[in-house]
């Protein structure tokens, strides 16, 4: 797997995941909670690993070409 998610691009996807999965335990309720906590986990998996799967799908990469391998 090559990266294709740059820095910036993942402290926001860590935040926003973060966010998601405070707001499906805490604020939602149902099957909307199901859904808002697993797009919460993959931001912070796709954050982590540094590699989006959608992104290599579309051709985007927003990792710096220096980080690539």
């Amino acid at each position: 797997m090559n990266c294709n998610v740059g820095n910036t691009d993942r402290i926001v996807r860590f935040i926003l995941g973060i966010v998601l999965l405070i707001w499906a335990f805490v604020g939602l309720q149902g099957g909307w909670a199901w859904v808002v906590g697993i797009v919460g986990l993959v931001l912070l998996v796709t954050a982590w690993i540094k590699f989006c799967p959608l992104y290599t799908l579309f051709g985007v990469s927003t990792c710096p070409s220096e980080q690539k391998s």
